[in-house]
C-alpha cells in the first residue's frame, strides 16, 4: 500500500471513530427495574405491566434494543418485597417503577438516590415518599391511587343499595400503612349516617375468612379496602360475601367483573401507562424532585346485576344510569 493511501485511510478512520462513539452513546442500553405488588399470574398485574411497556414503546423505548426491564413480582408480601427490592437496587438501574406502598418503602429504605416512579400509592405525602404533591423533592414521584376524601363514597353507595344497613365492616390488610387513614375517613361518614363501622384488619387468607365470618349478620355490609393482598384474595372475598349475603363494595372494576356487587374507583391500569412518561423523562435527564405527583382524574362505577339479583337486591335506577358499566 502506498504511503499516501495509508495516510488517507487513517484520516478517514479517525473521522469515523468519533461518529461511532457518539452513536454508541446514543444507543446506550438503559436499565429499568419494575417491582409490582401482584403475583406474576394475576391478570390485573399483567395488564398493568403491559400498559407500562406499551407506553414505553410509544415513547421510543424497545425492550432488548435500547432498554432492559428487570421485572419482579412482590405480591404485597413483606419478605418478597424486601428481597426483590434489594435485587433490583443491586442491578443499578437508571430508574425503578414500583407499585404499592410496601414496595416503594423497601426501595426507599435501600436507596435515597435511585429515581423511583410509583403507581397505586394512596398517600405519598402521609407516608413520607414526597414532601408535597406539587414539589416531591428527593428521589421519588409518581401517580396516586386515590384521595382519602373519596373513601366515604363507598359507604354512601352501600347505603343506597341497602337502605337498612346499620353496620359495615371495612376489610384491609395489616401490612398496608394507609388502612387506618382510610378507615378513619369511612368512620366519619358512618357516624353521620348512623352506621357502625368496624375495622377488619388481617394478615392472611385464613384470618380474613374468620373475620368476615364473624361479621356476618342482618343489615350488614362490607367495604373491601384497596390493597394488593385484597386483590390477590379476590375470589375468596367475593365467595365469602356471597356465602353470607353481604352487600359489598370494591375499588377496582375487575372485582365487579369477577362477581363483586359493585366497584367504585379509578382505572387501576391507566397510571402505569402514564408512568411511562415519567420514566422516559427521567431517562432523558429530568429529576423526580421536579415532576409533580399526579392524582386520578376519573372514577368508574361498575355494577354487577347478576350478583345483586343473587343477593335479592334491587339496584336504584339512579345508580344504573350513572354506572360506567352494568354487568347483566
Amino acid at each position: 500500500m502506498r504511503r499516501r493511501e495509508f495516510i488517507t485511510m487513517l484520516g478517514g478512520a479517525s473521522l469515523a471513530w468519533p461518529l461511532a462513539s457518539r452513536a454508541q452513546q446514543v444507543e446506550k442500553m438503559r436499565r429499568i427495574g419494575v417491582l409490582l405488588n401482584r403475583s406474576a399470574n394475576d391478570p390485573e398485574g399483567q395488564a398493568r405491566l403491559a400498559a407500562f411497556q406499551q407506553g414505553m414503546q410509544q415513547l421510543g423505548w424497545t425492550d432488548g434494543q435500547n432498554v432492559r426491564s428487570d421485572v419482579r413480582w412482590g405480591e404485597d408480601k413483606v419478605e418478597r418485597e424486601h428481597q426483590y427490592a434489594a435485587e433490583l437496587v443491586a442491578l443499578s438501574p437508571d430508574v425503578v417503577l414500583a407499585s404499592g406502598t410496601l414496595g416503594v418503602s423497601e426501595l426507599r429504605r435501600l436507596s435515597h438516590t435511585l429515581p423511583i416512579v410509583f403507581a397505586a400509592v394512596s398517600d405519598p405525602v402521609g407516608v413520607g415518599f414526597v414532601e408535597s404533591l406539587a414539589h416531591p423533592g428527593g428521589n421519588t414521584t409518581g401517580f396516586m391511587l386515590f384521595e382519602y376524601s373519596m373513601s366515604g363514597k363507598w359507604l354512601e353507595l352501600l347505603r343506597q343499595i341497602a337502605p337498612h344497613l346499620t353496620r359495615v365492616g371495612v376489610l384491609g390488610m395489616a401490612n398496608v400503612p394507609t388502612v387506618p387513614a382510610v378507615f378513619a375517613s369511612i368512620q366519619a361518614i358512618a357516624q353521620s349516617l348512623g352506621i357502625e363501622a368496624r375495622p377488619l384488619t388481617m394478615h392472611d387468607a385464613g384470618e380474613m375468612e374468620r373475620t368476615v365470618t364473624s361479621l356476618a349478620g342482618p343489615n350488614t355490609g362490607l367495604i373491601v379496602e384497596t390493597s394488593a393482598s385484597g386483590s390477590i384474595h379476590r375470589d375468596l372475598i367475593i365467595a365469602l360475601a356471597a356465602q353470607y349475603r353481604l352487600p359489598a363494595v370494591y375499588v377496582y372494576p375487575f372485582d365487579a367483573v369477577e362477581g363483586g356487587l359493585v366497584s367504585y374507583g379509578p382505572d387501576p391500569v391507566e397510571p402505569f401507562r402514564r408512568a411511562a412518561d415519567y420514566v422516559d423523562r427521567i431517562l432523558k435527564g429530568e429529576r423526580p424532585a421536579d415532576l409533580p405527583v399526579q392524582a386520578p382524574t376519573k372514577y368508574e362505577l361498575v355494577i354487577n346485576l347478576k350478583t345483586a339479583k343473587a343477593l335479592g337486591l334491587t339496584m336504584p335506577q339512579s345508580l344504573l344510569t350513572a354506572a360506567d358499566e352494568v354487568i347483566e
